[in-house]
C-alpha cells in the first residue's frame, strides 16, 4: 500500500470518527464499539466492496450487513464519505446503502447465508460480508448459521469478528470466554485469518487473499481496540455507551485531531 493511499484511509477514517462522535450528542449511541469497527468499515468501502453510490442495488454488487447493529453510526459516517448520501440525512432515517436492519444480535449471519447461498445457486460472482462483534458470538444462531455455510461450501460468504475484547461493560473472556476462536470457526469447517483491524497494510494483505480457501466460508478476526483513536474512552469497561453533551463532543473532536484527553461526564450504564 503506498503512502498516499494510506493518508486516504486514515483521513476518511478521521472523518468517520468525527461523525460518530457527534451521533452521540443528546440520545447517545455505542461509540466505543462504533470507533472500534470505523477502520474495518472504511477499508471494506475503500478498497474491497464491489458497490457504490448509484449501484446500491445493482444485481452483481457485493453486500454489507453490519450484524452488530449498535455500531451503525460507524456505517452511517463511512457512506456518507463515500458518497452514498448527504451528510445531513443523519438526522433522518431511511438512509440508502444500508442492506438490512440488524434487529437483535445474531440475526445478520443467518441472512448472509441466505444471501450468499442465492447467490452461488443463481451462478453470480457477488461476495457477501458480514460484520459482528465478538460477545455477538455468544449468540448460538451465529454457530448454526456457520453449520450451513460450511455445509454448503459458501466460499462467497466473509464473516468479519470485531474482536475488541468487549461485550457491553465486561470483558468477554470474563463474561463468557471465546477464545481460541480461530479453531472453534475451523471445527464447524470455515477458513480462519486473524489480522489488526486497524492497520491497513494487515487488512490489505488479509482481504486480498479472499476466498482463503475453495470451498469454505471465510472467518476473519481483526483485532481492534474499543474507543480506538480517543485515549480518553479506549478499552474503558464503563464507557461502552455515552451520552454527549455538546461541549463534549467539541473536546472528543480536538481529542481526535491531537489534542487533551476529553472528560466525560455521563453517567455509566451498567448489565449484567
Amino acid at each position: 500500500m503506498t503512502p498516499a493511499t494510506r493518508g486516504n484511509l486514515s483521513a476518511r477514517a478521521l472523518r468517520v470518527r468525527e461523525r460518530i462522535v457527534r451521533m452521540s450528542v443528546g440520545g447517545g449511541c455505542f461509540i466505543g464499539a462504533s470507533l472500534s469497527c470505523a477502520d474495518l468499515i472504511v477499508f471494506l468501502y475503500a478498497s474491497v466492496l464491489r458497490v457504490a453510490p448509484g449501484t446500491e442495488l445493482a444485481a452483481d454488487r457485493d453486500y454489507l450487513f453490519l450484524s452488530k447493529g449498535h455500531d451503525v453510526p460507524a456505517l452511517y459516517s463511512t457512506l456518507v464519505d463515500f458518497g452514498f448520501f448527504d451528510e445531513a440525512r443523519l438526522a433522518h432515517h431511511l438512509i440508502p446503502g444500508i442492506e438490512f436492519h440488524s434487529g437483535s444480535l445474531g440475526h445478520l449471519p443467518a441472512v448472509a447465508v441466505g444471501v450468499a447461498l442465492d447467490i452461488q445457486i443463481s451462478g453470480g460472482t457477488n461476495r457477501v460480508f458480514v460484520i459482528v462483534g465478538d460477545g455477538e458470538l455468544n449468540e448460538g444462531s451465529v454457530w448454526e448459521a456457520a453449520l450451513v455455510a460450511a455445509a454448503r461450501k459458501l466460499d462467497n460468504l466473509v464473516l468479519i469478528v470485531d474482536r475488541n475484547e468487549f461485550q457491553a461493560n465486561l470483558r468477554t473472556e470474563d463474561l463468557v470466554p471465546l477464545e481460541p476462536i480461530e479453531a472453534k470457526f475451523a471445527a464447524f469447517g470455515w477458513a480462519t485469518l486473524r489480522i489488526d483491524g486497524h492497520d491497513f497494510d494487515d487488512m490489505a494483505r488479509g482481504f486480498a487473499r479472499l476466498p482463503l480457501e475453495s470451498g469454505k466460508p471465510t472467518v476473519i478476526i481483526a483485532n481492534t481496540v474499543r474507543g480506538k483513536g480517543l485515549a480518553s474512552l479506549e478499552r474503558r469497561a464503563d464507557r461502552w455507551f455515552v451520552a454527549l453533551t455538546d461541549d463534549e463532543a467539541a473536546a472528543m473532536i480536538n481529542e481526535l485531531h491531537g489534542g487533551a484527553e476529553a472528560t466525560v461526564m455521563s453517567q455509566t450504564r451498567i448489565v449484567r
